[in-house]
């Protein structure tokens, strides 16, 4: 496989198909934000646009957060934050596990806040610019009046950079100012400096590059406030220093990130991927940017030359270190090409041979499972249960097929799956999709008909959306390889769910682009258009993972070389990030050493990490979200030591045999990665309970991943 441009073509341009119907609003206001549609929905930013614009922005290592006229400052500017790992609070610690239940980070500090004299209880925000990567936010001092300041946010930057056109700068604080001290030269020409050491010990550094007019001369008015004696044109930034970053913050003050050039290719198995940083300001200057763990590891040698020592704590996503470049470039050397439908493991490869006596075994089942009722199964009034059903369905397809060898039993069966795929492809399910152009996307008409935000997972507010389109998506391409002329007709609809997620182009003006994946933090965000002081969260990364997989299969069996691609290269990201951030062997280096205990994150949120789940907590469900559905790429991602390491704390010497319900299968399907015979052997027990499986689950195919697995 090779694609040189992973990011070059639109998967399509043309309108979502006609059966969808169309909406010119929609229920979340579109606060601030100027420009026309699409917008992106589940970014870092979206704080800025949702419920009072004040809940804060992460730009990792910085917190920023439009003070409001709130807060000890009672500033109507920008708050800038950053947190150390002392500052943490930790939940209670779990006895069995010897490790706290949650960590979160404070909120609301004011540490410095970039304002203007003009500013007042009229201010506005607005927002423009939105990018997959980055953002501008202006604040007026009224709805109709020019901006004041204007910010460009893009997440890892050393600097929050706050652009002046003759407003006069206010530089206050909530922590106070212990001194406020100004460089006797300038850094550069047009650059000058001050010091801002504050009560709680840290210090800050403060550039200010005028590009017209005075210098920025500040006037210390009382321990909380130094303001500018005249209006001022340029920039101004602020960085903390952890001790040892001046001198790369004065070489690289006077530019500022605006933005992010994505590019990529895949040779083979090998995929690269290219943070191009467009700047202003100083554009002689390079820039300093912020590499999180996950980059750090997976730079090129270039790239790894222009590290330096300078490090920050992030908030949940360890320690960012600058790296001096205009570009990064990060390489993923073992993309997963040959993984198909069948089970597979790295450096072993696709795994489907089945013993003859075990192959007419689970052929009963299999015909059993298959004399279920499809379009009854399937017929829900959630996008997210019913493609959970409908994946179902095709995993055992693929088994009969593939595994069993059946093929008659699996094209007779593949009929049912297509009429009950086709319910969704003409939209008359119980709440059909519309595409709203008030964002842009596709979304459940479930709460324009019930009012209810959170209808459907909150699916109507762009919420888990590549969760629900990834089951949709995945058992697309199943049936699209059993049958390849059934593409064509079905390609518009199956490609308008890829496009709502994972539109790589803007040259698409119906879909933002890269709704939900994160290519600065190598996964997606779940969360949707609600204002939130913690910033955007996902619960499931084994689900991330999924709509990956089914990405890179769609990609696959529709003939779309650059999907497939991108697929393949997107699941090594995740691999390594969720590695890193989500699932935690006892290595890991990256989390808090009292929270890795737990093994996975819980809920990962970008300001804080909780070992829970929305829906309960019970140990099944909080480690079992992170374990379904079982696909072909699990064990690219869930590794046999991390899995060996999660068994022995929570479900081993007997311990999964008391869990009741369909995540008791869930554990079992896990176990298979460790022990397939042992997983084989609970699945094929006499007296099996139907009741263990998952909406989503087939025993059919659990069990022949184990016994494939296994030898047997």
């Amino acid at each position: 496989m090779a694609a040189p441009n992973l990011f070059a073509n639109p998967i399509a341009t043309d309108a979502p198909p006609a059966n969808i119907g169309r909406k010119q609003d929609h229920p979340a206001p579109r606060l601030g934000i100027t420009g026309t549609a699409p917008f992106e929905t589940n970014k870092f930013y979206a704080n800025f646009f949702l419920g009072t614009q004040t809940a804060p922005t992460y730009l990792h290592p910085y917190s920023v957060a439009w003070s409001g006229g709130k807060g000890v400052s009672a500033s109507w500017g920008m708050s800038v934050s950053h947190v150390e790992m002392r500052q943490r609070v930790y939940g209670q610690i779990t006895p069995e596990t010897g490790a706290v239940k949650y960590f979160i980070n404070p909120v609301g500090i004011q540490s410095v806040v970039i304002s203007a004299k003009e500013l007042g209880s009229t201010t506005t925000l607005t927002s423009d610019l939105l990018t997959d990567f980055s953002v501008r936010v202006c604040l007026g001092p009224s709805p109709q009046a020019q901006a004041a300041i204007q910010f460009h946010m893009v997440q890892g930057s050393a600097f929050v950079s706050a652009l002046f056109t003759g407003a006069t700068p206010l530089i206050q604080t909530g922590v106070f100012y212990k001194t406020v001290t100004r460089s006797t030269k300038e850094v550069k020409p047009g650059v000058t400096k001050y010091k801002l050491h504050l009560e709680d010990g840290a210090t800050w550094l403060l550039y200010a590059y005028h590009t017209k007019g005075d210098a920025l001369d500040l006037q210390v008015v009382n321990n909380g406030l130094a303001q500018s004696k005249k209006p001022f044109y340029g920039v101004i930034q602020v960085a903390k220093d952890p001790g040892n970053g001046e001198a790369v913050y004065d070489k690289a003050c006077g530019a500022y990130a605006t933005g992010v050039k994505l590019t990529g290719s895949v040779n083979g198995n090998k995929g690269t991927y290219t943070f191009l940083f467009q700047k202003a300001g100083m554009l002689t200057t390079i820039l300093a940017m912020f590499a999180l763990p996950h980059h750090q590891s997976s730079f090129d040698t270039d790239t790894r030359g222009k590290m330096t020592a300078v490090n920050l704590q992030t908030t949940t996503k360890g320690i960012a270190t600058a790296v001096v470049a205009d570009a990064w470039t990060m390489i993923e050397s073992a993309l997963p090409t040959e993984m198909g439908f069948v089970p597979w493991l790295p450096k072993v490869g696709s795994v489907n041979t089945i013993s003859a006596t075990v192959r007419n075994f689970i052929h009963n089942i299999a015909l059993q499972e298959l004399s279920q009722n499809m379009l009854q199964q399937t017929d829900q009034d959630s996008m997210y249960f019913s493609g959970k059903a409908l994946a179902k369905f095709a995993q055992i397809l693929i088994a009969v097929n593939d595994m069993l060898g059946d093929k008659a039993l699996a094209l007779q069966s593949l009929k049912q799956l297509k009429v009950a795929f086709a319910r969704f492809a003409e939209n008359m399910q119980q709440y059909p999709l519309v595409y709203e152009s008030g964002w842009g996307g596709v979304v459940s008409s479930a709460t324009y008909v019930t009012g209810n935000s959170g209808a459907d997972f909150g699916n109507t507010y762009y919420n888990d959306h590549h969760f629900h389109y990834g089951y949709f998506i995945y058992c697309a391409a199943v049936i699209g390889y059993l049958e390849p002329t059934w593409i064509a007709s079905n390609k518009a609809y199956v490609n308008t769910l890829v496009r709502d997620i994972a539109n790589p182009s803007a040259q698409d003006k119906y879909f933002p682009v890269w709704r939900c994946f994160d290519w600065f933090h190598g996964h997606s965000w779940a969360h949707g258009l609600f204002e939130t002081l913690d910033g955007k969260d996902q619960e499931s990364s084994s689900e991330d993972t999924m709509h990956t997989y089914a990405l890179k299969m769609w990609g696959t069996v529709s003939g779309d070389q650059n999907l497939a691609a991108r697929g393949n290269l997107m699941l090594s990201i995740q691999a390594r990030s969720m590695q890193a951030y989500y699932l935690y062997n006892k290595n890991n280096t990256v989390q808090p050493p009292n929270f890795i205990g737990n093994k996975v994150a819980g809920i990962l949120f970008e300001n804080k990490l909780d070992h829970t789940t929305y829906f309960g907590g019970n140990i099944e469900y909080i480690q079992g979200i992170h374990m379904l559905p079982l696909l072909p790429h699990t064990p690219l991602v869930r590794t046999g030591d991390f899995v060996a390491e999660e068994w022995e704390t929570y479900f081993g010497n007997g311990r999964a045999d008391k869990v009741v319900g369909g995540w008791k299968g869930i554990l079992f399907a896990n176990y298979a990665m460790i022990d397939p015979r042992g997983a084989y052997t609970f699945f094929s027990q006499p007296r099996f309970d139907p009741s263990w499986l998952d909406g989503g689950a087939s025993l059919t195919w659990y069990m022949c991943y184990s016994a494939a697995l296994g030898g047997l």
